[in-house]
């Protein structure tokens, strides 16, 4: 089934899967929901949907395979990628691995549609004030690192040399969503 207005929704955390719907079906878009790489596999095996709304993290998993799966299989989809783990090294990826946009949890609806919207990209776009802070460089250097420990806490403190308590301190302070 080609339908303009699907949306395949790919998210393990139940409630805000139910949430994010609801919401997109009261917009008048036919939605799907996966909450896995192999279940969003089995549902583009019967369905094309235009959209799509990816978590990064998904348990064990990472939503990037599913966003070059997704990419794949329809390279005009619009995909954008949610997260609370957000960093440049992750959104650098998504994007190039087929996603449209890249988004901060928490986010809306209203936020995701304007993503859609935005999949051109603005050259215009106002350049940052000022320079990067120490603080914000330790922050994408650690979820660079959990990234390539594919989320692994004792293992990405291993590789950035603390202790696994000092970065699930870090990680709380800092969460996001």
């Amino acid at each position: 089934m080609t339908d303009e207005r699907q949306l395949l929704i790919v998210e393990d955390d139940e409630g805000f899967a139910r949430t994010l719907k609801r919401s997109f079906e009261r917009r008048g878009y036919s939605v799907l929901s996966a909450d896995s790489l192999e279940s969003v596999m089995a549902v583009l095996a019967d369905n094309r949907p235009g959209f799509a709304v990816v978590d990064l993290k998904l348990g064990p998993q990472s939503g990037l395979a599913c966003v070059q799966a997704l990419h794949a299989h329809d390279p005009a989809m619009l995909i954008v990628v949610l997260t609370g783990f957000a960093s440049i090294a992750t959104a650098v990826e998504a994007i190039k691995l087929g996603a449209t946009n890249y988004l901060a949890k928490p986010s809306n609806t209203d936020d995701i549609e304007a993503a859609f919207a935005r999949s051109g990209g603005d050259p215009a776009a106002p350049l940052a004030p000022r320079p990067t802070s120490i603080k914000t460089l330790e922050w994408e250097h650690i979820h660079e690192v959990l990234k390539d420990s594919e989320f692994n806490i004792s293992e990405a403190a291993r590789r950035l040399g603390m202790h696994r308590r000092t970065l699930a301190r870090k990680l709380a302070k800092r969460q996001v969503g």
